[in-house]
């Protein structure tokens, strides 16, 4: 949604906008090392395993108990995306101020990746949660490579074996979405929000809430009347295996539906906008939530927090 749970402006700026610490990201980086900025920390991370020693990243948006949509960048932020050299934005509307702090600090030299102008997407797309898209991170990995390789040419063949690297990674969750697609074909589900929607539609699921509720919920929109009911009636008549849920937003209608699914035996399996951390990256980040959904259809179990 675009406007719940906003924090106090020195402690969301504390957190937000840290720098996140990885394997092969030095904090206090040497100059030597390539300054890079993921909008939200999914790419932040994908950027650190690309990178490696080469790169100092930070994530601008990283606190899972906070709703992203309702981002405002501070002035630290602001100095920190200008001072970039590559830049890893989501796009589609999700992150703006990303392209309104670079238009006001141009730079010539200056490496934006816009992941919806990455994947060829029109502004028209209605979910902007391109990570849990199949497809994303290579994508990204593939052009920061490139990027990297630009700015440090003598170190191509190191982001090269890092990207060849991340993306053999990923076969486990590629496995793993297939293996629910084969096994449990069709799977009605609820959501509350689009958020996971690409992650159910590789896995085959059949989403049952209609798309305008769960979008008017995303944009903080009072849905219709019967498109509530139409969710309830899913919930309390056990037409759907699961609920999924965007643990990052909390209003009293998604907390009706959560209280319904509770009350109905309905497992519910939490989803994010921002990676949970720490003990995750990328990838198994993916793999935990795919897992979760496995668990909520096989054993009825809910998994709300990763």
């Amino acid at each position: 949604m675009r406007h719940k749970m906003a924090l106090p402006g020195v402690a969301a700026a504390l957190l937000i906008g840290v720098a996140l610490v990885l394997p092969g990201t030095p904090a206090g980086a040497a100059t030597a090392t390539i300054r890079a900025v993921g909008a939200e920390n999914e790419y932040a991370n994908v950027i650190a395993q690309i990178g490696g020693r080469y790169v100092s990243v930070t994530a601008i948006e990283s606190n899972p108990n906070t709703d992203p949509h309702s981002f405002e960048a501070s002035p630290s932020v602001a100095r920190t995306v200008s001072a970039a050299q590559v830049v890893v934005q989501n796009g589609v509307g999700y992150d703006t101020y990303m392209s309104t702090i670079e238009a006001a600090s141009p730079r010539s030299s200056r490496k934006v990746i816009d992941v919806q102008h990455l994947l060829d997407l029109p502004d028209s797309t209605s979910n902007p949660h391109l990570w849990y898209r199949e497809d994303t991170m290579p994508a990204v990995a593939k052009a920061l490579v490139s990027d990297f390789a630009a700015i440090q040419p003598g170190h191509r063949a190191y982001f090269a074996a890092n990207a060849a690297k991340f993306d053999a990674s990923l076969r486990p969750w590629y496995a793993a979405l297939k293996a629910f697609a084969a096994r449990y074909p069709h799977t009605p589900v609820a959501t509350t929000e689009p958020v996971g929607d690409y992650m159910l539609e590789a896995a085959g699921t059949n989403d049952l809430t209609p798309f305008p509720l769960q979008d008017d919920i995303m944009n903080g929109v009072d849905p219709a009347p019967q498109a509530i009911s139409l969710e309830e009636s899913l919930l309390v008549k056990h037409l759907v295996k699961a609920l999924v849920y965007n643990e990052q937003v909390t209003d009293p209608l998604t907390a009706t539906f959560l209280a319904d699914a509770k009350h109905a035996g309905v497992p519910v399996v939490g989803v994010y906008e921002t990676m949970p951390t720490p003990g995750y990256n990328y990838q198994s980040w993916m793999l935990a939530e795919i897992d979760a959904l496995r668990k909520a259809v096989t054993g009825k179990v809910s998994t709300q927090k990763l």
